[in-house]
């Protein structure tokens, strides 16, 4: 599965939660923005190719 399946995927659960306890908004911001950030910094560091 790819990075781009998943982003939809994670954006509508975000969404839903937020709409339940929006509190979690700052968190869930947060922690995309770190992984966004990371992938960007090093594309290689999440290999879904499964090959070895």
């Amino acid at each position: 599965m790819e990075i781009i399946a998943i982003q939809p995927l994670v954006a509508l659960v975000a969404g839903i939660l937020i709409l339940i306890v929006p509190r979690l908004l700052n968190i869930i911001v947060a922690v995309y923005l770190i992984v966004v950030g990371l992938m960007g910094l090093f594309p290689g560091l999440i290999n879904l190719s499964g090959g070895g």
